[in-house]
């Protein structure tokens, strides 16, 4: 099923569900996280994350964010441990953002939004394929990680060089030998809830691994986030900002944290 979904008035969330009904299910995301709310589970385990540059691929805009690509035949990359049990291996990742610094991430916590938000998706191995993991109630985990403005991010320049090459919807270019752990926090303390799919289709596949602690970005590198467009070369340009959904309901859901 295809349809045509954006973020503006005419095709954002809150129209979502006419062509989505998943949009109103039981597990959907991303939520308010409301840590005096959120138990320390003790038998969450830390995340081992093993990411191998030379998994890397591209980088794209498909219209709605940007995302790099991964290798999807190569175990190199690869997330075990913590609220999951098997390997779940990289496929993407991607970021939400706003159009300025008070607001831009999906999750909240306690109601408050950080300006950008990154989500790395993994798929269960198990499975034959990302699209069939995507199905599968246990099928994809995503690590989230907040970006506060803060000081200039190395690990990310790397990436924001790239923009310059996939301004625009459908552009896209190889990018090689990056390793997105640089991208991860000093601690990994995590959230953790089942959830599912952010964009449509929405599916509810999706255990979320979200970051305690954020990492830093400039306000010169968040900016350039917002120098990417919407629209196709030639269109009308349509400045890429606030691609994000707002939070959904728990549904008597429960949020566990890995740490006191």
């Amino acid at each position: 099923m295809s349809h045509d979904w954006g973020y503006a008035e005419d095709n954002g969330p809150c129209k979502w569900a006419e062509n989505f009904p998943l949009a109103n299910g039981p597990r959907q995301s991303p939520v308010d996280i409301v840590p005096g709310d959120a138990r320390c589970d003790a038998s969450l385990k830390p995340l081992r994350l093993q990411y191998d540059p030379k998994t890397s691929l591209e980088i794209l805009n498909n219209g709605h964010s940007f995302q790099v690509a991964f290798a999807d035949d190569d175990d190199s990359s690869t997330l075990t441990s913590g609220p999951i049990s098997g390997t779940y291996r990289l496929k993407q990742f991607h970021f939400h953002w706003g159009a300025c610094d008070d607001r831009g991430s999906e999750h909240t916590v306690d109601g408050a939004k950080y300006p950008c938000e990154l989500h790395l998706v993994h798929w269960n191995t198990k499975y034959s394929s990302f699209g069939e993991a995507a199905s599968q109630p246990d099928g994809l985990a995503v690590v989230g990680v907040f970006l506060q403005i803060g000081d200039n991010h190395v690990g990310l320049q790397k990436v924001i060089d790239a923009f310059a090459a996939i301004k625009y919807k459908g552009n896209q270019t190889t990018f090689m030998d990056f390793n997105p752990a640089i991208l991860l926090p000093k601690s990994l303390d995590y959230w953790t809830y089942d959830g599912s799919l952010t964009t449509p289709p929405l599916l509810e596949s999706v255990t979320w691994i979200v970051c305690k602690q954020p990492i830093s970005v400039s306000l010169e590198q968040m900016a350039k986030f917002r120098s990417l467009c919407f629209s196709a070369k030639g269109e009308d340009e349509c400045c890429m900002v606030d691609n994000y959904r707002p939070p959904q309901p728990l549904k008597g859901r429960a949020v566990r944290a890995s740490f006191k």
